[in-house]
């Protein structure tokens, strides 16, 4: 599985930020000891979406003395064979980007060392998937839904869908665009919603009627919203004709954020009875070579300044209870208060059998 980027903006902001996370970092032999003395750089090794601004990077090397380098990796799921294949000598202090849907196969591969984080007590426990072993700590969740298009929907003065049960209904047949659950993480994240939703015994019989309803599966999210959404604005250039998309909840903020000029509106909405939530985690990698430096990242990864930063510059949502979030967030974004989750423990033991019925079931 690969995991898709999130968004096209957030590739534009990553990229953007390349030269930021440059700045913050030491030179190339700052990351070892082997002089005696105690590195002050930190690894921090990552997917390509990880973002944050340099004044909270500079924020945290005032407060600690440490100077962050950040490590991209490909998607999540590269990132993580390429810790487990290193395990014991890896790249880096800190791995950050193992979700819910890999967090199993991390942890049973033994690659991160047990920290409890300060602040840890500011966390629900609920997203504390890992319980009291700490072995990883999260740092942010996300909701993967199905968006839609505003004025498409108001044009046929038609209600958008609200729940996975209205998108079988005849009103939206031909109207949806999902990801390949084989190829892209909001495709299996969208897979594992219905899983949630109907178990076991359902979800199957769900696609059956999905697929007969004239679902169109695309291998990943850039095409999907890019090219095959009519409410995204790659989509318009494109006159694309599928109104509705699997994406994220925090898609609407990001259409406002990078639009010429702002809309006062969101064109695109989010039909929250149909997410899975996502939670990403930070672990201490064993075998690090500045096992304090990685210690004083991950606290600093849950603390105020961090988690503030994340919203707009990798558009999920904070972990800790007191953050603030951006207007502009929370103007044109959504809170998901019923969203679908699956044990990471059942992911990891059928993950693949689900994604093989899956394509057997939608793909031939």
């Amino acid at each position: 599985m690969s995991t898709t980027k999130k968004f096209a903006a957030t590739a534009l902001a990553a990229a953007l930020g390349v030269s930021t996370l440059a700045a913050c970092g030491g030179d190339k032999g700052d990351s070892g000891s082997g002089d005696g003395k105690k590195s002050k750089t930190v690894t921090l090794v990552s997917h390509d979406s990880f973002n944050a601004s340099e004044a909270v990077l500079k924020a945290f090397t005032k407060e600690t003395g440490y100077t962050v380098k950040v490590l991209k990796s490909g998607d999540a799921g590269a990132a993580l064979n390429q810790e487990i294949l290193t395990k014991g000598s890896p790249r880096g202090d800190v791995f950050f980007g193992v979700d819910n849907t890999l967090l199993s196969r991390a942890l049973d591969n033994g690659i991160f060392t047990p920290y409890e984080a300060e602040g840890l007590g500011a966390i629900p426990e609920g997203v504390r998937l890992d319980g009291d072993k700490h072995r990883v700590t999260p740092v942010d969740t996300g909701d993967i839904c199905v968006n839609y298009d505003k004025k498409y929907f108001a044009d046929k003065k038609l209600a958008p869908p609200k729940s996975f049960d209205d998108l079988i209904k005849p009103a939206y047949k031909n109207l949806l665009v999902t990801e390949n659950a084989g190829t892209s993480s909001p495709g299996l994240g969208f897979l594992l919603g219905t899983v949630g939703q109907y178990g076991d015994d359902g979800w199957e019989s769900y696609w059956k009627k999905l697929r007969a309803n004239g679902v169109k599966v695309v291998d990943g999210w850039e095409q999907a919203y890019n090219e095959e959404f009519s409410g995204s604005a790659g989509g318009k250039k494109a006159k694309a004709d599928r109104p509705l998309v699997v994406s994220y909840a925090s898609s609407p903020p990001v259409e406002v954020l990078y639009a010429e000029p702002q809309p006062k509106e969101a064109p695109t909405g989010v039909a929250t009875g149909t997410c899975f939530r996502q939670t990403e985690f930070a672990g201490l990698l064993t075998g690090a070579k500045n096992e304090e430096g990685g210690k004083a990242l991950i606290d600093f990864l849950i603390g105020k300044k961090f988690q503030e930063d994340m919203p707009l510059n990798m558009f999920v949502n904070p972990v800790i209870k007191d953050a603030k979030l951006p207007e502009l967030f929370t103007k044109h974004g959504v809170v998901v208060d019923k969203p679908q989750t699956v044990a990471p423990e059942k992911i990891a033991d059928q993950r693949e059998q689900w994604v093989k019925s899956w394509s057997s079931l939608v793909l031939k």
